[in-house]
C-alpha cells in the first residue's frame, strides 16, 4: 500500500471535518466528490448553494454540508469570535462581518477556530499569502513553535533511498531565506511531521552545496550553525549536516564523503538551505522522477490549515485533504 493510500485509511478510521472555501473552483469540487465517495473526511463547502450546484454539475456532493456565510445562524458567533481574537488590532464587528461574508478564507479559518471544523484546505485559486494570513491572525502558531513552515511529502516510485522512496522536502513553500535558528526550527518541525505522517523514524539531513567542510562560504556557515543548533534543541532526533544531496541519501556516497556520520546516506527528511533550493528540488523530483508531491503542507499552525499549489489537480487536493485530516487527529 502506497503512502497516500495509508494516509487515506488513517483518515477514514478517525474521520475529521475539513472545510473547503474555494467552491468556485471545479478541481476543488471534484476532489470533494472523491473524498465523500471514499469516506475519507466530512466536508464543509463554503458558498452559495445554487452557485456551488452549478459549478458542481455532474458531481455528487450530497453528503457535504454547504454553508453560506451570509445566511448561517452562527454568523454572529463568528463575528464575536473574530472581534475577540483581533481586538488588539482594532477589529470592529462591522469589519469582522465584512471579512466573514466576503472572504471565505477568513470564514473557513474562523470555523476551525470555533471548533466547527478540524482543518481547512485552500490555495487552488488563492496565493499562499492569502491562505496563511487569516490562519496566522486567527489560529496563530502552535504552542512551543517558533516558526510556521511548509513541506512537501515526496514519494519517488521504484526508489531505494529515503523511506522506500518517501521523503519530506522542507521548506519548499513558505520561508524564503531562513537564518540558522529558523533552519533548525524547520528541521525539528519536519522531523515531527515525518514521524506523524510516514510513521517511521525521521533521519534529517541539513543540505548545502558542501559536505562536511568541502566548500567555504557564508551560505555553508549558515547550515553548519543550523545543524549545531538543531542537534542541541532536538537531541533525540537524528540530525546531521552539512551535506550535499547525494551524500545525504546515497549510502555509498555518504560513506565516502562523510565517513564519520551515522546520518549520511540514510536521510529521509531533507532540509533545504532556502526556499529557492527547496522549491526547485521538489519540482525536479516531481517532473523528472515522476514523484508524487503532496503539499505544500504547513507545520507550526495551532490547527491544520494547508495551502495548495495553484497548479494542483483534483487528485492532489484529495491527497492534501487526507493529510490534513490525519494532522487534525494528532493531539
Amino acid at each position: 500500500m502506497g503512502f497516500i493510500d495509508v494516509i487515506k485509511e488513517r483518515a477514514k478510521n478517525n474521520k475529521k471535518t475539513i472545510v473547503l472555501p474555494e467552491t468556485g473552483d471545479r478541481r476543488t469540487l471534484e476532489a470533494a466528490s472523491k473524498i465523500l465517495a471514499e469516506g475519507i473526511a466530512n466536508l464543509i463547502l463554503v458558498g452559495n448553494k445554487d452557485a456551488i450546484a452549478k459549478e458542481a454539475d455532474g458531481l455528487d456532493l450530497s453528503a457535504a454540508t454547504i454553508i453560506d456565510p451570509s445566511q448561517t445562524d452562527k454568523l454572529q458567533t463568528y463575528i464575536d469570535l473574530l472581534v475577540e481574537v483581533r481586538k488588539s488590532k482594532g477589529m470592529t464587528p462591522e469589519q469582522a462581518k465584512e471579512l466573514l461574508t466576503k472572504d471565505y478564507l477568513y470564514f473557513g479559518v474562523t470555523m476551525v477556530k470555533a471548533g466547527d471544523a478540524d482543518g481547512m484546505v485552500a490555495g487552488a485559486v488563492n496565493s499562499t499569502a492569502n491562505v496563511l494570513r487569516p490562519s496566522l491572525q486567527i489560529l496563530k502558531t502552535a504552542p512551543g513553535t517558533k516558526l510556521v513552515s511548509a513541506f512537501f511529502v515526496i514519494v519517488v516510485p521504484n526508489c531505494e533511498f529515503g523511506a522506500d522512496g518517501t521523503f519530506i522536502f522542507s521548506d519548499s513553500g513558505l520561508v524564503q531565506n531562513p537564518n540558522s535558528e529558523e533552519l533548525a526550527a524547520i528541521a525539528g518541525s519536519s522531523a515531527k511531521s515525518f514521524e506523524t505522517l510516514v510513521g517511521k523514524e525521521p533521519i534529517v539531513a541539513m543540505l548545502s552545496h558542501s559536505t562536511k567542510g568541502s566548500a567555504a562560504h557564508a551560505d555553508v556557515d549558515k547550515v553548519v550553525e543550523a545543524t549545531r543548533i538543531a542537534k542541541e534543541l532536538y537531541p533525540n532526533v537524528k540530525i546531521d549536516g552539512e551535506f550535499q544531496l547525494d551524500a545525504a541519501i546515497v549510502p555509498s556516497v555518504g560513506a565516502s564523503k562523510a565517513p564519520g556520520s551515522d546520518i549520511a546516506g540514510k536521510a529521509n527528511v531533507l532540509v533545504f538551505p532556502d526556499l529557492d533550493a527547496g522549491n526547485i528540488g521538489y519540482k525536479l523530483a516531481q517532473r523528472l522522477a515522476k514523484a508524487e508531491a503532496y503539499g505544500p503542507i504547513t507545520q507550526g499552525i495551532a490547527r491544520p490549515v494547508n495551502d495548495l499549489s495553484r497548479g494542483c489537480s483534483a487528485d492532489d487536493i484529495v491527497g492534501v485533504i487526507a493529510i490534513t485530516a490525519v494532522q487534525a487527529s494528532i493531539k
